[in-house]
C-alpha cells in the first residue's frame, strides 16, 4: 500500500469513526467504502498538477491544444502514458476529421460610418471571394424561421444580421442562404464576444461570422433608425483532413458485462490553451483514474468495469465522442451502463450545475445520477442546481444511443443571475467564464473552490457506480 493510499484510508475512515473513544463493547468501525476512499484521495491539488502540465504543453505548441495540432497530440500522449503506468489498458483511437483554422476574419462597416468590427468565423463556414463580399445589411431577428427574412433579403444581395438563440447556427445560416443572402453576421444574445460552429461541412452554405452583442445591437439600432448600413465581410477558413485521437483507459478488473464510463474532452480551441475548457474536466478525470488505481489496485472493491475517455475534436462538433459511439457494435453499446461527462468544472465566476434528465425523456437512470450528484454536493454544503442536456457536450452521442448520462458543469459564456450570485457568490450579470474560447483561458482562469467541489463529485460518482449502479426505485 502506498503512503497516499494509507492517507486516503485514514481520511475516509474518519468519516465513519464515532466522535468519542469506543468502549470495549462498542462495535468496530465500518471499513471505508470505495467512494469514501476515492473522495478522500482525490484532490484539487492533484488535478492542478495536471492542469500545469497542460499549460506547459500549450506553451510549447503555439499556445493551444486543439484537435489536429501538436498540442493536443502531446496532451493525449501525456494522459495515456500516466494511465498505462497506473495499470489501465490504454487504447489510442485514431480518426480523421475535417480540420478547420481561421485564415481571414475581417468585418468593416462602410456606411453610415466607417469602422472595423471584431468578427469570428463560424467553423465550417463557406469562404468569401478574394477581397470579401460587400453588401447592405438587413435584420432577420433570430433567423430560426424562413419568414424572419423579410423582403429586403428576399431581393438578394444583402448580408443578414441575426441574433443568437432559439435554434442552431446551422439552421440560421441555412435560412439565410434560402432567402438569398450573401453572408450572415450572428450577434451574441449575452454581453461579450461569440464563437461557435456550424457542426459539419454541409452546413457551410454561405460566409458566416459572429460579433459581440454590443456591436450587433449597434448595427441593429442603425437599421431600426432607417439608415442603410453597408458591410464588407471577409471570411476564409483553412480546411483539410487531419488525424486526431481519443484516449480510452479501462480498468483490468470488474465485470466486463457492465461498464461505467466517465469522459471529458481533452482538446481546446485554437485561440488558447483551454485550461478550464476543458483542461479542468480532463484533469479531474485523470486524477480520479489515478487515485482509483491506487486505492483499489487489485479491484477487490470494484464490481463493474470502469472506462475513462478523453475525447478529441469536441470543439468541432463532438466529433471524437460521436466517432466512438458510432463505431461501437450494438453488443458493446449494451454493455455500457451509463456515461458521466465533465466539461468546464472550474469556471472563475462559477455555478454548480448538475445535468438533469429531460422531463419528457423516459430516463430514470439519468435522473438518478442527477439526484446522486446533487445530494453529494448538498451534503458538503454546496447547493447544486439542474442544467438541461442541451447537446453542447459529449454526453450527446451517448444519450442519442440510448445510454443514460449525467455529470457536472460550472458555466460557460452565459451570465450568472443575481439569485445565483447570492447562492454561490461571484458577480451577477457577468459570464461564468469571461475567458470562454479565448487566449486568457489559462491557469489564472481556474477557480480552485469550483475545481475542488467537482473533483470530489467525479470521485464520488466513479467510486459509487463502480460498485453499484444508480438506484431508480421510487
Amino acid at each position: 500500500m502506498t503512503a497516499l493510499t494509507a492517507a486516503a484510508l485514514a481520511a475516509a475512515a474518519a468519516l465513519v469513526l464515532p466522535l468519542h473513544p469506543a468502549s470495549p463493547t462498542a462495535p468496530a468501525a465500518a471499513e471505508p467504502t470505495l467512494p469514501e476512499l476515492l473522495v478522500a484521495g482525490t484532490t484539487a491539488e492533484g488535478a492542478t498538477r495536471h492542469l500545469a502540465a497542460f499549460q506547459r504543453i500549450a506553451d510549447q505548441a503555439d499556445g493551444n491544444r486543439a484537435a489536429g495540432t501538436a498540442g493536443h497530440e502531446r496532451s493525449a500522449q501525456h494522459v495515456g502514458t500516466l494511465l498505462a503506468d497506473a495499470g489501465y489498458d490504454v487504447e489510442y483511437q485514431r480518426f480523421t476529421f475535417p480540420y478547420r483554422e481561421p485564415v481571414a476574419e475581417r468585418l468593416t462597416q462602410l456606411t453610415p460610418v466607417e469602422r472595423e468590427i471584431p468578427v469570428r468565423l463560424l467553423s465550417y463556414t463557406a469562404n468569401t471571394p478574394a477581397g470579401g463580399v460587400q453588401a447592405p445589411l438587413a435584420a432577420a431577428g433570430d433567423g430560426c424561421e424562413p419568414e424572419d427574412f423579410g423582403p429586403d433579403l428576399a431581393a438578394g444581395a444583402r448580408i443578414a444580421l441575426i441574433e443568437r438563440g432559439g435554434c442552431t447556427f446551422a439552421r440560421k445560416v441555412a435560412n439565410a442562404a434560402g432567402a438569398g443572402a450573401l453572408g450572415a453576421v450572428v450577434y451574441n444574445n449575452a454581453p461579450g464576444a461569440l464563437s461557435g460552429t456550424l457542426g459539419e461541412p454541409a452546413a457551410g452554405l454561405l460566409p458566416a461570422g459572429t460579433v459581440s452583442r454590443e456591436d450587433g445591437l449597434a448595427l441593429a439600432d442603425e437599421l431600426a433608425a432607417g439608415r442603410e448600413v453597408t458591410l464588407r465581410l471577409e471570411i476564409e477558413e483553412l480546411s483539410e483532413e487531419r488525424e486526431t485521437v481519443n484516449v480510452l483507459a479501462e480498468s483490468p478488473q470488474g465485470d466486463p458485462a457492465r461498464v461505467v464510463m466517465a469522459g471529458a474532452h481533452l482538446d481546446s480551441v485554437l485561440a488558447g490553451p483551454g485550461l478550464n475548457d476543458n483542461g479542468s474536466g480532463s484533469a479531474g478525470l485523470l486524477e480520479t483514474a489515478l487515485r482509483l488505481a491506487e486505492v483499489d489496485p487489485a479491484g477487490e472493491l470494484t464490481a463493474h468495469r470502469v472506462r475513462f475517455a478523453f475525447w478529441s475534436a469536441e470543439e468541432l462538433g463532438l466529433l471524437g465522442s460521436r466517432h466512438y459511439v458510432t463505431e461501437l457494435p450494438e453488443a458493446e453499446r449494451e454493455r455500457i451502463a451509463l456515461y458521466l461527462n465533465f466539461d468546464m468544472i472550474a469556471s472563475p465566476n462559477h455555478g454548480l450545475f448538475v445535468y438533469d434528465a429531460d422531463a419528457e425523456r423516459d430516463d430514470p437512470v439519468s435522473a438518478a445520477i442527477a439526484d446522486d450528484l446533487t445530494d453529494f454536493l448538498g451534503e458538503r454544503g454546496l447547493p447544486a442546481r439542474p442544467t438541461p442536456f442541451d447537446g453542447r457536450s459529449d454526453y450527446g452521442p451517448f444519450l442519442d444511443a440510448g445510454i443514460p448520462a449525467g455529470g457536472t458543469f460550472t458555466g460557460a459564456e452565459g451570465l450568472k443571475s443575481a439569485a445565483e450570485a447570492e447562492l454561490w457568490g461571484g458577480a451577477a450579470d457577468a459570464p461564468y467564464d469571461p475567458c470562454y474560447h479565448a487566449a486568457c483561458d489559462d491557469l489564472d482562469n481556474i477557480s480552485q473552490p469550483a475545481l475542488d467541489a467537482n473533483v470530489k463529485a467525479i470521485a464520488h460518482a466513479v467510486g459509487s457506480y463502480a460498485t453499484r449502479l444508480p438506484d431508480t426505485s421510487p
